[in-house]
């Protein structure tokens, strides 16, 4: 039985990597931090009771900041691969946590690349890049588009991406980076702009709020569904060579055609709720990302399935629901006819 390690177990990507790697007979484990409370609800459907045989998901308490509690429990328990997707995230906060930012987001990289050296395991390593690293940088983005980060994150994740590069050439390590443009789900946290909106269409159905602040609204994003793009990471690891991808759509929308689709949905005028706060503004925005995924296509054999459309369906679907409302019913639908393989949870 393989085993696989995540780092950001917890996350909207890391829940449904550890439920795909499980579909896939491995063994899953997850470094969690250390908290007064608990952050596992999108992993709480995978527990089973591990005094059971069949218990196939662990949790290891772990730090990125914190390279002996990382070499510890990589030699103990010996991975066969590893999915470096946690980070400080998020791209607002990064200018407020610039150096915090910096020392998870980018130092944590190389501080779990050394644990796997000094620990001695041959193992695969996928690192989470980010279509931020592209920041100003002139659409469509390809693996040979020169980058141009555009904020604290970006730049964090810029080392990151080249520190994983060094590591295959100077030590023979199976690693790659998934430059992976936006991609959502129901499980995206509630401060990321797609969740952010289509909680709010559901709130302001249920007569919980009466407005929603938001701030650029003329970026533009290529938006994809997050289950598709955590089956890449599974594959860049298969490939027979250590590559480095680009996954996304190759469409872009803007914030403003994510608000008029979500409150058009929910039979809303976003234009009746939405107002600008310069307090979400960034100091340095980013205008357009657009995915030239070509690679991904040809070496892969990926292209995804969700459109635009159906992704904010999906969303605005799962969060009437987690209020007690009926929702629309286009979410489920698409699921089921697009993934009649599924592996992952409705949520």
């Amino acid at each position: 039985m393989k085993k696989a390690l995540i780092t950001g177990i917890t996350g909207q990507d890391g829940s449904y990597l550890a439920e795909f790697l499980l579909s896939k007979g491995y063994e899953v484990h997850g470094i969690i931090r250390r908290s007064s409370t608990f952050n596992t609800e999108r992993i709480e459907h995978l527990y089973i009771d591990p005094h059971k045989a069949e218990a196939r998901l662990f949790l290891h308490y772990g730090d990125l900041s914190d390279p002996g509690e990382l070499t510890e429990i990589i030699y103990n328990i010996r991975p066969d691969e590893v999915y470096h997707l946690g980070a400080q995230s998020h791209v607002r906060v990064s200018f407020d946590m610039a150096e915090y930012t910096g020392n998870i987001t980018g130092l944590g990289t190389i501080r779990l690349l050394d644990a796997i050296k000094r620990a001695g395991v041959k193992t695969k390593f996928y690192q989470a890049s980010s279509s931020e690293l592209f920041g100003a940088a002139k659409p469509p983005q390809s693996e040979n588009t020169v980058f141009y980060p555009r904020s604290p994150y970006a730049a964090a994740k810029l080392y990151a991406y080249w520190i994983t590069i060094n590591y295959r050439e100077a030590y023979n390590l199976f690693a790659v980076n998934g430059i992976l443009f936006n991609h959502e789900s129901p499980r995206r946290g509630e401060t990321f702009v797609t969740r952010k909106v289509t909680r709010a269409v559901a709130r302001i159905k249920a007569g919980l709020d009466d407005s929603l602040y938001m701030g650029n609204l003329e970026a533009k994003r290529d938006w994809g569904f997050a289950p598709e793009y955590v089956e890449c990471m599974y594959l860049m690891l298969q490939n027979s060579t250590p590559e480095d991808f680009v996954i996304g759509t190759g469409e872009a929308h803007s914030v403003k055609e994510l608000l008029e689709e979500a409150f058009s949905y929910a039979g809303l005028d976003y234009k009746d709720y939405v107002k600008i706060d310069p307090k979400y503004m960034r100091p340095t925005e980013v205008e357009c990302l657009i995915a030239d995924a070509k690679k991904a296509k040809s070496k892969l054999g990926w292209s995804p399935r969700i459109s635009f459309k159906e992704l904010i369906r999906i969303m605005v679907d799962s969060d009437l629901k987690k209020l007690g409302l009926a929702p629309i019913g286009e979410g489920e639908k698409i699921i089921r006819e697009k993934f009649p393989d599924r592996w992952w949870r409705i949520d």
